[in-house]
C-alpha cells in the first residue's frame, strides 16, 4: 500500500476531534476520534498484512518489530517524562496508582489496567489524576497487533476462499457482545478488545475488499468521491452533534 494522504488527513481530523473535545472547544462528540482512528489502524494493518501474506512474505517477528520501531521511541518518551514529573505534581496515593499505570503499558495492559481501577466511566474517577489514561486506547490497538495476524494468516492459509466471511464472523461476535454488554458492563465494553474488535475489524474487512475487488464500486472515481465526501460529512456530524 502506498502512501495515502487522504488517510493521513483523516486521521488529523480524529487526533484533533480529541483533542478539542478534551479541551472544551465546542466538540461535544469528539470523542468519537478515537473510533475513527480505529478504524483507519484496522484498515492500514490489515492493508499491509494481506500483502504479505499474499506474497509469501510475511513474518510474525518483523511486523511486530516495525510496530515496536514504530510506537516505542514517542511512548517511552512521554512515559519517562510522565514519571520523572509525577512526584512533583502527585500525591502519595496517586502515584502508586500510577505505578500499576507504567508497569501495565509495556505488558500490554493499560487498557485491562484502567478497567480494573477506574470507577464510573473514563471521566467518573479523577482523570486528571492519571496522566496516562489516555493510553488505553494504545493497549487495544497493542492486542489487536498482537492477536490479530495470528488469525488472519491462519484464516489465509486454511480457509483462503472464506477470509472475508471469517473477518465477518469475528466483525459481528465483536459487534454483538459490544451492543449486549455495554448496558451492563459498560466499563468492560469501553476498555477492552473483545467489544471493541469490531472497530478495527471494520477496516479490515474494508481493506480486504478493496484488495480483491473489480466493482465499478472500487474502481469509479466518482464513486468514491461522493462516498468519500459523505463518510466525512458523517464524522463531523458525529464530532459537533453527538
Amino acid at each position: 500500500m502506498g502512501y495515502r494522504p487522504d488517510i493521513d488527513g483523516l486521521r488529523a481530523v480524529a487526533v484533533l476531534a480529541v483533542l478539542f473535545y478534551h479541551a472544551h472547544l465546542g466538540f461535544p462528540g469528539g470523542y468519537v476520534g478515537v473510533d475513527v482512528f480505529f478504524v483507519l489502524s484496522g484498515f492500514l494493518i490489515t492493508g499491509l498484512l494481506l500483502k504479505a501474506i499474499r506474497a509469501g512474505t510475511f513474518s510474525f517477528l518483523d511486523f511486530w518489530e516495525r510496530r515496536v520501531r514504530r510506537l516505542a521511541p514517542a511512548l517511552m518518551v512521554l512515559t519517562a517524562f510522565v514519571a520523572l514529573s509525577a512526584p512533583l505534581v502527585l500525591l502519595p496515593e496517586d502515584l502508586t496508582d500510577l505505578g500499576g499505570a507504567l508497569i501495565a503499558q509495556p505488558l500490554l495492559l493499560s487498557n485491562v489496567y484502567f478497567w480494573r481501577v477506574v470507577q464510573g466511566g473514563y471521566f467518573g474517577d479523577a482523570p486528571e489524576i492519571r496522566p496516562l489514561l489516555h493510553t488505553w486506547s494504545l493497549g487495544v490497538e497493542e492486542q489487536f497487533y498482537l492477536f490479530f495476524p495470528i488469525a488472519l494468516a491462519l484464516l489465509h492459509r486454511h480457509f483462503p476462499r472464506r477470509v472475508g466471511l471469517g473477518l465477518s464472523g469475528i466483525f459481528l461476535a465483536s459487534l454483538t457482545l459490544g451492543v449486549a454488554w455495554t448496558p451492563v458492563r459498560e466499563s468492560f465494553s469501553f476498555f477492552n478488545l473483545p467489544t471493541r474488535a469490531w472497530e478495527l475489524l471494520m477496516g479490515g474487512i474494508l481493506a480486504w475488499w478493496l484488495q480483491g475487488a473489480r466493482a465499478p464500486l472500487a474502481e469509479n472515481l466518482r464513486v468514491r468521491q461522493v462516498l468519500a465526501w459523505i463518510g466525512l460529512g458523517m464524522v463531523g456530524w458525529s464530532i459537533f452533534f453527538y
